[in-house]
């Protein structure tokens, strides 16, 4: 049976998900709009780093026809072009495809492009596979190189793809490994004509990446379980599971909580929320009218566009403002930047006028708001002054909940907006997000990275009205959370 390089390490992972994608018609988890990015942002990113190793020739993808592009490499090859773009290669039971087969030093160096930042584990699973099929496929490769993203590179002017991208040397670790993606392989191999293997959920779960098997594989799992006890690392709730403990009313006696698990723990057996009002009032006497909710969408991308913009730097396009005066007045106001322009210059401008000089400013996990503004201080020294005297008049609704202030069962675990909001209006459609077309601050995140590539005026007034209702609803909720806490 053929494997892969990304069947390769699915099969690293757990051979259960392997068995499972090769020999069973169970569904996979369909990937959201975040994974689905993360995807077409690595073709990208892909394809941008063959311009460090120019001239080359590409091997036409085509699904339906992996022999013919096997056949085309092994031509180019033999013909003495010198660099290829996704070479194609199938030898002893595996195939593999080169973003980048290059001659080097009387032999071929083989360079596996990355959109991540740095290296990780699963890549050298991956680089190692590549080298030994391309080795068994006849190809002399002598050296194996990893390409990533460099975090600490800092666009101005043309892009410097030499000072984007680290080429980072890893054939030591990959000959080191030779007899390991050997004996793995061999031992895949086998497995797959064998029957499913006999694997519980584990650690392995979310090693590398999120499996896509997670539905049909915690499907014995409850809603509410030990998985969701609060802050508790996951050896120990894999222990608990060990243990034959799922529900969190089957505790042993031995498990020693801490402060919010025992509120938690309390919650879940009376069926209903504790309630620390001592906790919740020192929170809201702290607040100063006019309250000021706020909150950022922000998006990143591997390839800075802007001056002064890194790569994967959260980039603040768009906030929501709720203002609740104290006479119970209530005015919203918001702002969404071009998407063909740098957004920071005109953001900054209208948040400074935007929020009343005097007054809190509330944010959900405000350590997110403040380090943005921190960075827009930066970004522009002459409003630093101005920027950063925002920052200790933050306050941050999500205290009262982290704090004890008020658990709920519906909470699981987490004091999320997302998950506090519904736990608190179960049936308040005013304030569902499932009714909006974008639902998240991924969904937000995707849809205004790729927006300035929309051809559709129509379809791009679509999806600025989408991320505006988004961002109203965020700061709205905190109105809502706000005037909940102080009714307690």
């Amino acid at each position: 049976m053929i494997l892969s390089k990304s069947q390769f390490v699915r099969g690293v992972k757990c051979p259960k998900s392997l068995w499972l994608l090769k020999n069973s018609d169970v569904p996979r988890d369909v990937p959201d709009e975040g994974q689905q990015a993360r995807f077409e942002t690595g073709h990208l990113v892909g394809r941008l780093a063959r311009d460090l190793f120019p001239g080359g020739r590409e091997i036409p993808f085509n699904p339906d026809d992996f022999e013919g592009m096997i056949r085309q490499t092994r031509a180019w090859i033999d013909s003495g072009v010198d660099t290829l773009y996704e070479a194609t290669a199938q030898a002893n039971g595996g195939f593999a495809m080169a973003d980048i087969l290059r001659r080097e030093g009387g032999g071929w160096a083989l360079y596996e492009v990355k959109a991540a930042t740095g290296l990780k584990d699963y890549h050298l699973y991956d680089a190692a596979f590549q080298f030994k099929v391309f080795r068994d496929f006849g190809v002399d490769v002598r050296r194996v190189f990893i390409v990533h993203i460099d975090r600490s590179y800092v666009r101005h002017g043309d892009l410097a793809l030499r000072k984007l991208f680290t080429v980072e040397d890893v054939t030591a670790q990959v000959l080191a490994m030779r007899e390991e993606i050997a004996s793995r392989h061999r031992g895949l191999a086998a497995m797959l004509e064998g029957e499913m293997p006999d694997r519980d959920i584990g650690p392995h779960c979310s090693r590398f990446y999120d499996c896509d098997y997670a539905s049909w594989c915690w499907r014995h799992i409850p809603e509410r379980s030990v998985f969701g006890l609060y802050r508790l690392p996951g050896s120990k709730k894999f222990s608990l599971y060990d243990r034959g403990v799922l529900k969190i009313g089957e505790l042993p006696g031995d498990f020693n909580p801490n402060f919010i698990q025992s509120l938690q723990i309390a919650a879940e057996e009376t069926g209903r929320p504790v309630v620390r009002r001592g906790a919740i009032r020192a929170f809201l006497t702290g607040l100063r009218f006019p309250l000021n909710f706020f909150d950022f969408e922000t998006f990143m991308e591997p390839v800075p566009r802007f001056d002064g913009q890194r790569p994967y730097q959260q980039m603040p396009f768009q906030y929501s403002l709720h203002i609740l005066h104290a006479d119970g007045r209530l005015e919203h106001r918001e702002f969404l930047a071009d998407e063909t322009r740098d957004p920071r210059p005109p953001l900054i401008a209208r948040m400074l006028s935007d929020l009343t000089p005097e007054g809190s400013i509330i944010a959900y996990n405000k350590g997110f708001e403040i380090g943005r503004i921190r960075e827009l201080a930066t970004f522009e020294p002459a409003r630093a002054r101005e920027l950063l005297g925002l920052v200790d008049r933050f306050a941050d609704l999500i205290v009262p909940f982290r704090g004890g202030g008020f658990y709920h069962p519906g909470f699981n675990g987490s004091f999320s907006l997302k998950s506090v909001l519904p736990a608190l209006f179960p049936d308040d459609p005013e304030l569902s997000y499932q009714a909006l077309a974008i639902r998240d601050g991924g969904m937000a995140m995707t849809a205004y990275a790729t927006l300035h590539l929309e051809e559709d005026p129509a379809e791009r007034a679509k999806i600025r009205a989408d991320l505006l209702s988004y961002c109203r609803l965020d700061t709205l909720a905190m109105v809502k959370i706000y005037k909940f806490l102080n009714g307690l």
